[in-house]
């Protein structure tokens, strides 16, 4: 059980992890309280080309740079386009992800090493998380937790209730702006471990999880945020044992994906349990 967090790979791969832990359970709960799981998917792919742009640049260290770039570029042009225009906000957003991930695409296909360019982007590597990329994670989860700190419960206040958020002289369009950028930050520390494609499901899976046993928001983040760790140690673990014992390729950031839908159909008698 714990043998194999021994292997430095493993376990960089399983601190990674564990410090997307603590910024994808709050994070998550705004996001599921705003309803924006579509943009939240949006602001994943629209991130795409910028990490594509950062390798062709620098290489693997120059991905980090790209999706940063990419992400708070993206954040301000979805809260500018999703702000009260003549276009729904679903099909703004629409247009803004299948253009961005288009353009991705494009870049990357001029490459000879397409598809397994391709498959990394989109799905990460884990298992090949390299100290600095850690510091870089710890870092930037630093600065998105004290972002939370300052703004989470006036941007829970926009959520649940805007008109009066607008009356109590809160910036809606500010607020906006300000979730997309933590969003948008987010992507950008574990793009590199899971990929453009799975970042959603780390923000989105275990709050919905958590929302199946309490409704308050501190105890949503906190049960997210354990899960998140939970499916992570459980999700290595099993490709470990997959791959060396049996012989099976499993991707390990898939496989802890699927450990937290695991934990949300685990949790779904609960939910019908409890009173309404």
């Amino acid at each position: 059980m714990i043998e194999p967090f021994t292997v430095p790979f493993m376990g960089r791969a399983l601190a990674e992890i564990a410090l997307l832990a603590l910024i994808c359970g709050p994070v998550g709960v705004l996001v599921f309280a705003r309803k924006l799981s579509f943009v939240s998917d949006a602001l994943t792919h629209t991130v795409f080309p910028g990490v594509v742009v950062g390798f062709l640049a620098g290489g693997v260290d120059g991905i980090f740079l790209g999706a940063l770039v990419a992400g708070l570029l993206t954040a301000v042009v979805l809260t500018v386009l999703t702000r009260g225009g003549g276009i729904t906000d679903d099909a703004s957003t629409a247009v803004l992800l299948t253009a961005m991930f288009s353009i991705g695409v494009i870049l990357v296909s001029r490459r000879s090493s397409y598809t397994s360019d391709l498959t990394s982007f989109l799905f990460g590597r884990l298992l090949t998380v390299t100290a600095q990329q850690i510091a870089e994670t710890a870092a930037l989860a630093a600065v998105i937790l004290g972002l939370l700190a300052v703004g989470a419960r006036a941007m829970l206040f926009r959520a649940f209730d805007p008109a009066a958020a607008t009356a109590a002289g809160y910036r809606v369009f500010r607020l906006d702006l300000w979730l997309n950028v933590i969003v948008a930050l987010v992507v950008v520390a574990a793009v590199r471990a899971v990929g453009t494609i799975l970042v959603v499901a780390l923000l989105i899976v275990p709050v919905a999880a958590a929302r199946l046993v309490s409704h308050r928001p501190v105890v949503m983040a906190l049960l997210g945020s354990g899960l998140v760790l939970l499916a992570g140690y459980a999700g290595l673990l099993i490709s470990w044992h997959a791959s060396v014992n049996y012989g099976i390729a499993l991707t390990s950031a898939s496989t802890v994906v699927l450990v937290l839908v695991v934990a949300y159909l685990a949790l779904l008698p609960i939910a019908r349990r409890r009173p309404a």
